[in-house]
């Protein structure tokens, strides 16, 4: 019965989301701050999943060698393109990694999705880049222009480096292109990692937690192609190692509920 009232629920807000940020694409198709819009609006929805959203940045950062120690929220609202890194780990990540995407920013996605009823329009129209992966000559040329885009714009992109949904299997390895992009737009690398959400069970009323972090940027600059392979390894084992870290909390976070429901 939960699991029909909840789907019911669910999909009634889904319809009013996508008719609001049709609506919103329509009247200022491409703007910069469609994606952020949007995506506050279905983060709206994590608590019909059952779902308790902790949103949390780092502390510090040291953003360079010369410059004063900074919160990571304040790098982050710097009007400068950075390029934002978050685990994929299934549907869900539609209410729960959305509540940190921040204004002036858009995301990479596949070709394929604008052949989405629906959702694939409003994913283009919201300003999104669409990229042809089977294509290695079009991704090439998409990256580039992404790149120009983010210095002409000051333009975020937020991307999953893994490619794919992990599905509850950790962080699976990750694509090298987002690096690519990075070190030619010089641009600082900021991971996001949500922790497991895959035990979420829509007939279920109480889903827990999910902890989605802002880890500390990760500079590029000075880098060059010949320090992609190294880049890539160095963010996803800082990323793999945190992950880790938020599944332990936010199972802890949970303990003293489900003991005191037993």
């Amino acid at each position: 019965m939960l699991l029909i009232i909840r789907s019911l629920i669910l999909g009634l807000l889904l319809v009013l989301a996508f008719i609001f940020s049709m609506v919103l694409c329509i009247i200022r198709p491409m703007h910069r701050d469609n994606v952020h819009i949007i995506a506050r609006v279905f983060s709206a929805a994590a608590p019909v999943l059952g779902v308790k959203v902790v949103k949390r940045f780092a502390t510090t950062t040291e953003h360079s060698d010369t410059e004063a120690t900074q919160t990571v929220e304040s790098v982050v609202e710097q009007k400068q393109p950075k390029i934002f890194l978050a685990n994929h780990q299934n549907n869900f990540d539609l209410f729960t990694l959305t509540r940190l995407v921040p204004k002036s920013t858009v995301s990479l996605g596949k070709k394929s999705l604008a052949w989405m009823p629906l959702f694939g329009q409003i994913y283009w129209l919201s300003g999104n880049i669409l990229i042809d992966r089977k294509n290695r000559h079009s991704a090439f040329e998409t990256m580039a222009n992404t790149v120009k885009k983010m210095k002409d714009k000051l333009l975020s992109v937020w991307i999953f480096p893994e490619g794919t949904r992990s599905r509850g299997r950790g962080l699976l390895p990750f694509k090298v292109g987002a690096f690519h992009t990075a070190i030619a737009a010089q641009a600082p690398i900021i991971p996001v990692i949500a922790s497991c959400q895959n035990h979420i069970n829509l007939n279920r009323w109480n889903n827990g937690v999910v902890i989605v972090e802002m880890m500390q940027p990760i500079l590029t600059k000075g880098l060059d192609k010949a320090d992609v392979k190294e880049l890539c390894q160095k963010v996803h084992d800082k990323m793999s190692e945190r992950l880790a870290t938020l599944n332990q909390e936010a199972k802890a976070m949970m303990q003293p509920k489900q003991g005191a429901t037993s």
